[in-house]
């Protein structure tokens, strides 16, 4: 299944207005041994960006069970063998000699650090962690925090290192759902604590690209998870919250490759604030059947019925003005079936139901011309 080619249409469609757009992509991975099945080549994750036309991208160990100084060698490496697209982190356990192992990695040419408190099972209160954002702040290098599902909240001691560490950049991924009701109200205060975009519910990442100053946002795929070129999802949501150009090209590789060349950061102005508009009550209700039917497949159960709900929720008349919409989202739901019917064990089709639950949150942007 060429995906990639499937979707890149809904991206070009998003870059089509915002003049100067580039990618670049703030958390991918690569690793052959997570315990979760999932796993990723360099090669792999060069072709995911290469395939975007992105101009790099943050890169980091999958979980290792068995530790992390093979991994991260691993991760130096294919970095060092890719004309400067992977920008290599070091992942490491604050059970197991974290620093020292961070020390090693940023002498040999580690740009960043990666925790993943689910993974390795800590907080960001453990005595280990602090030494590192030490270590980042010295040097003005990102740490990633794993900050979506699986965990407790972590926010009130990111913010708390935030502010302890100005010169550190905490980078929260998956759009800090653990605590986002409440983070955006610290983020303005913390300017070095920066929300990555690598999460799929289209309500989150509104709720991110409004409240949250858009220089503290990084878009991210979550490669292999996700796909680099699936930013045309996240790039509809700040097109709808109304973002400017300026401020999308920003959150898109601007602010990234700040941060990956050591530069100082850069604001993009204040959050935009939650975009005034009535509900859509037709396709609100085509987004609430394909997200159960994505939740549902997440899970290894049967999402069919939640589908033909969404089918015939997209049976409006042919004369409304959003009907263009909702025959993209028809056709993506085609282009889902078809992808699960030739490919029953793959996740990747999963990206087709995430798709259309953003367009339909999405409505005032544009669709490919194709549908």
């Amino acid at each position: 299944m060429d995906l990639p080619s499937l979707i890149r249409p809904w991206y070009d469609v998003v870059s089509d207005a915002v003049p100067g757009l580039q990618l670049f992509d703030a958390h991918t991975h690569i690793g052959q041994n997570d315990p979760d099945g999932m796993h990723a080549t360099p090669e792999e994750i060069i072709e995911t960006l290469t395939r975007a036309d992105a101009v790099g991208g943050f890169t980091f160990p999958m979980h290792e069970p068995d530790g992390y100084p093979p991994a991260n060698d691993m991760v130096l490496e294919a970095a060092s063998h890719s004309d400067g697209l992977l920008v290599p982190f070091c992942r490491v356990n604050p059970h197991d000699h974290a620093l020292a192992e961070a020390e090693r990695c940023l002498a040999a040419g580690a740009r960043g650090i990666k925790l993943h408190p689910r993974a390795e099972e800590f907080t960001l209160d453990h005595p280990g962690v602090r030494p590192l954002v030490a270590l980042a702040a010295e040097r003005q290098l990102p740490v990633l925090i794993h900050a979506g599902r699986g965990i407790p909240a972590l926010g009130e001691h990111a913010v708390a290192l935030a502010g302890e560490f100005p010169d550190a950049r905490l980078i929260l991924a998956h759009a800090a759902i653990c605590d986002l009701a409440w983070i955006w109200h610290a983020a303005p205060n913390h300017p070095n604590l920066l929300f990555d975009t690598a999460w799929w519910m289209p309500g989150d990442l509104a709720a991110l690209l409004a409240l949250v100053p858009p220089g503290q946002i990084l878009f991210a795929s979550d490669a292999p998870y996700g796909t680099t070129v699936m930013a045309g999802a996240l790039m509809r949501v700040a097109v709808q919250a109304g973002l400017s150009a300026e401020q999308i090209r920003c959150i898109a590789s601007g602010q990234s490759l700040r941060l990956a060349g050591g530069g100082p950061l850069e604001p993009a102005g204040p959050a935009v604030g939650a975009r005034e508009r009535p509900p859509h009550v037709l396709l609100d209700r085509v987004a609430d059947f394909v997200l159960l039917a994505a939740i549902l497949s997440f899970r290894g159960g049967d999402g069919s019925e939640m589908l033909a709900l969404a089918r015939l929720a997209c049976d409006v008349p042919a004369t409304i003005d959003d009907a263009p919409v909702f025959a993209a989202i028809i056709g993506l739901l085609d282009e889902y079936e078809q992808a699960v019917a030739a490919y029953p064990d793959d996740r990747r089709p999963m990206t087709f139901l995430i798709l259309a639950a953003t367009v339909a949150r999405t409505p005032d942007v544009p669709v490919p011309a194709r549908f």
